[in-house]
């Protein structure tokens, strides 16, 4: 995929609040470095599921 189309897609999914799943696993690992990570497919139900149900964001730190 060329860079274009990846900036492109990364721009959508910030737009609905969906923010890459690399960014997530570098947060983890420096913020709460003894908890597992969740894995992709969890991750984006979690900030779908933060984002629709008004609890505020859903942010950890």
């Amino acid at each position: 995929m060329s860079g274009f189309f990846k900036r492109l897609r990364e721009t959508a999914r910030l737009m609905v609040g969906q923010p890459p799943y690399e960014v997530y696993l570098a947060h983890m690992v420096k913020h709460h470095p003894g908890t597992p990570p969740l894995d992709r497919v969890a991750f984006f139900r979690n900030r779908e599921n933060a984002r629709f149900s008004g609890a505020g964001g859903g942010k950890c730190c």
